[in-house]
This record gives C-alpha cells, structure tokens and sequence, in this order.
C-alpha cells in the first residue's frame, strides 16, 4: 500500500539560491587569484634554476581553461535568469483557465473542488481522505473500477462532509492510498488538483487559482473553463440564428415573382435550412 500526504512543497527561491552561490564563490579560487598566484610565481622563482617551460606553459592553459569555464559559468546564470522570466511571462496567458497540478492542500470557499491522483500502474483500490486543518477526515472517496488504471483522475468534491453536511471553509488536504493490483507488487501515486488560474505573482513564480497556489513547474495540464466553450458555442449559435432570420425576413418581404427569381429563392431556402441547428 503506498500513502502519500504532501502537506507542503518546498522550493528553493531565488534569493536562496543567490546567498548560497555567493557563499561558495566566496570559498572557492578564482581566476584573479590563480593570476594572483601566478605572478608572485614568476617574482619569487630562483633566477639560477627558473621554472621549466613546460611547466609554465601548462600552467598557463590552465589559466585559459579557468577563464573559459567562469564565462560559460556566467552565460549559464544568465540563461536561467531568463528562462526563469520566460516561464513568468507566460504564466500570464494561464488567467482564466483551468490548470491541473501535483498538489494536497487547497482552499475550499463553499464551492465544489475538482481534485484526483496520478498511479503509474493498473491499483486494486483507490481512496482519496480529505482532512480539515486539524488533520481530521471529514469525509472519504472511493474511486471506482473504472478509474484505477494508469494515468489522471479526477473527480467532483461538493465540499460536504460524510453525513451530507456542507463543511465550513478553511484549508483542507487530500490523504491518498492506492493499492496495486498484482501481487508483490508496487505503485507510486500522487494527488492532484484541477482549478481556475486567477492570478501570477510576477516576483515570485507562484500562480493564483481558486483553491490556492502552485509553482509554474507543478502544472501538468491546461484546459478552457467548460462555461467558457458553452457560453461561445451559445453566442456563435444566436448569432446563426439571428442572421438567418434577417436573411429569411428580406426574402419573405421581397419575394420574387419570376422563375429565375424563384430559383434563387429556393436555392437559398435550401441553405437556409441547412445551417439551422
């Protein structure tokens, strides 16, 4: 059996990363101080007995390989920098539709929460707890047969507790246990949360959705909100129909009266008919 409860996520920023390189650089030689070192070589060496040339000469391409692996050093920096701005950028593009990401806890507000898990193999049973604040479940889910296969689930919460009673809100988390299917056998599961992206934090990474937040690396999918394609699929509907009755309007108050005439009308009755839901 395999249970696994992140209650939270931990991630190094950027200011963390930045003191503990700036530590290390701090303890780690550079190429001022092989230079350094290299010139008081050169002062300090017997005039009777100088330094080889061989060996001169293999230090100074080790100079050079020094000052080509601190630049490409540097050029790396600046590239994580900037993809790092890339991926918030891009971010932007995420308000207003529905993302999933690895993640337990999450933000009930009255409303329903979509959550789920990921299993890398076919499970024997799967139960997702969810526990309020205080770590006590206030209600369980059974998957069903047909959602113990690999991949993504997900199902609808209605934020009620086991008795059918609607739970105050607060932060909540999902306990998740799968049990594999074979014998001897193992499966990594993890849980999963699907909500509308409302906001990016530009400073630091973190993306706002209506159950909580989420770093821009933990999302694994990206979907238009269902009302969103319903409320455009109902507009671009009214729009035919509205097009079509002005059309069919013009043809009734300006019926033609010769056969050419009564062709054409008929022709564009067929049309008409034809682009009718």
């Amino acid at each position: 059996m395999t249970t696994i409860s992140p209650d939270t996520y931990s991630f190094s920023t950027a200011a963390a990363t930045s003191t503990t390189s700036t530590a290390a650089n701090t303890s780690i030689m550079g190429k001022e101080d092989f230079l350094i070192l290299l010139v008081a070589q050169l002062k300090n060496q017997d005039p009777l007995n100088p330094e080889d040339p061989t060996a001169f000469t293999a230090q100074l391409a080790q100079f050079s390989s020094l000052e080509q692996l601190t630049n490409l050093n540097k050029s790396m920096e600046g590239l994580t920098t900037a993809q790092a701005n890339s991926e918030r950028l891009s971010a932007l593009s995420l308000i207003g539709k529905n993302i999933s990401y690895n993640g337990s806890a999450f933000n009930f507000e009255g409303q329903p929460v979509e959550m789920g898990y990921q299993i890398d193999g076919t499970a024997s049973s799967v139960t997702l707890s969810i526990q309020n604040s205080e770590g006590k479940t206030v209600n369980t889910i059974q998957a069903s047969a047909a959602e113990l296969g690999a991949g993504n689930h997900f199902i609808t919460w209605d934020g009620t507790d086991q008795n059918g009673n609607l739970v105050a809100n607060g932060k909540y988390k999902i306990v998740l246990q799968a049990n594999a299917a074979g014998e001897n056998s193992s499966i990594a599961a993890a849980p999963l949360i699907k909500s509308e992206v409302t906001g990016v934090d530009l400073s630091s990474g973190m993306i706002t959705t209506k159950d909580g937040e989420v770093l821009f690396m933990n999302i694994i999918g990206v979907s238009e909100p269902a009302n969103s394609l319903q409320n455009t699929t109902l507009t671009n509907t009214n729009s035919i129909n509205a097009a079509t009755g002005t059309v069919a309007s013009l043809l009734t108050e300006n019926a033609p009266v010769t056969d050419n005439g009564q062709t054409a009308q008929d022709i564009i009755d067929r049309f008409i008919q034809q682009t009718q839901p």
